[in-house]
């Protein structure tokens, strides 16, 4: 839930007084990227951003950013996320002197915990041993099986990327490295469910995988979420609102929201006939938490956001990582303090916009207390009645919040011992 006082950046808050936490996304090469995903949505920030050639995160840049953010954070954990683009193109030396950095502002009651997401095609051994020696967490970028992965994620030349990924996930459990799977779900690979998770935990190897549903408006080259006409938005349930349709308002890679539905059912029963207890599947941990009245763990599902933004190589603070467009650009930490801007009055209004803005549809729904709208980007598509707002993915989340019903009351029994 967004805090509704700011922090005293300048003051060291004393550990058990009150807690601000929020979280950024680091994307210390902007755009740049080795592959050519056809999904990608951050690719065309170079152009929309007017990004140099080649983005860089100065020295200068790196360390205002590392200091302002332990500053503004006075919990006893800071996570550092970096992404990009790909974020080891910045090379190893960069992130040398990231660890350097944390070591030298962190508070004596702080630990400091690192994640890189990567495609993992330019992880070597010292890479390897580097992130070993620092904890990193590697989130290895991974669609499932050879001829579901490399459908749309390929180098610039098209060549295929699927094998390096295999290779990267031998090299960080040889070496120890703790990763997870981040996998985009889109309109091809929903189509099997069990060929996805099952490669993703028993070839892959992985204990904690992360969904990520494809959802893209054929605008969002050009065209920031929520500022599309939403009169001219389909109905829910029409051709207009699912992806193959000439007219249709998303792109033609985005997952359809009935497989979607369907392939997180499938998985669900998958996960909990054989994995359930052994493998963290971030849906289903978050939707078990919230059934029992618990914080969301996804921001996606939580009632409120806002409180994760995004920082671009150049300084630049954006609302999200999905909203990085001129219209929810905050500020730039050479101006303003990055926790003054995570709490500022903008950005509160972007949180709490998530809640507010709903439709009727969604306010009267059963399952509100686990959806909350899910992510507002995707609020593409009008309810039957015509009111704008409604997600784009609703019908295949209801059929899957209705699904799991049946098994939600025993697992949370067995969660909470009762």
């Amino acid at each position: 839930m967004i805090d509704l006082v700011e922090p005293t950046v300048k003051l060291a808050p004393q550990p058990g007084g009150k807690r601000h936490r929020f979280h950024a996304m680091v994307k210390p090469v902007g755009s740049l990227c080795n592959l050519d995903c056809t999904y990608c949505y951050y690719l065309h920030k170079a152009e929309l951003l007017d990004q140099p050639r080649t983005p860089r995160m100065s020295d200068e840049m790196l360390e205002q950013h590392i200091r302002q953010y332990i500053e503004a954070q006075t919990g006893d954990e800071v996570v550092f996320s970096w992404q990009g683009g790909e974020p080891t193109l910045m090379g190893l030396e960069f992130f040398r002197n990231v660890v350097a950095l944390q070591a030298r502002y962190k508070k004596p009651f702080q630990t400091i915990q690192n994640d890189l997401q990567t495609n993992g095609t330019l992880l070597d051994a010292e890479w390897a041993a580097f992130l070993k020696q620092h904890n990193f967490l590697v989130g290895l970028s991974c669609d499932g099986p050879k001829r579901l992965h490399d459908l749309y994620r390929t180098y610039k030349g098209g060549q295929p990327t699927h094998d390096k990924v295999m290779a990267a996930a031998r090299l960080l459990k040889n070496h120890g490295v703790p990763y997870n799977a981040l996998c985009v779900v889109n309109r091809e690979n929903a189509k099997y469910p069990l060929d996805v998770y099952r490669f993703l935990t028993r070839e892959l190897g992985v204990w904690r995988v992360q969904l990520i549903s494809c959802v893209e408006p054929k605008v969002f080259n050009s065209v920031a979420p929520q500022r599309w006409d939403a009169a001219t938005t389909p109905l829910v349930g029409t051709p207009q609102a699912r992806p193959g349709s000439p007219d249709s308002v998303v792109t033609d890679w985005s997952v359809d929201p009935d497989d979607w539905g369907v392939f997180l059912c499938k998985v669900w029963d998958d996960w909990y006939e054989r994995d359930y207890g052994k493998v963290h599947v971030d849906l289903f941990e978050t939707a078990v938490a919230q059934s029992m009245g618990m914080p969301a763990q996804r921001c996606i599902t939580g009632e409120f956001c806002g409180k994760g933004i995004a920082v671009e190589h150049n300084g630049d603070v954006y609302s999200c990582d999905h909203y990085v467009y001129p219209e929810y650009r905050i500020g730039n930490i050479r101006e303003t303090h990055l926790g003054a801007m995570a709490y500022s009055g903008k950005q509160q209004t972007f949180g709490f916009a998530k809640r507010d803005a709903l439709p009727g549809q969604c306010r009267e729904c059963p399952h509100l207390n686990l959806c909350w709208g899910e992510c507002p980007k995707n609020r593409l598509v009008r309810t039957p009645d015509g009111e704008p707002g409604l997600n784009y993915l609703c019908p295949g989340l209801k059929h899957f919040y209705a699904y799991i019903q049946h098994d939600m009351p025993e697992i949370v029994r067995r969660v909470s011992g009762k």
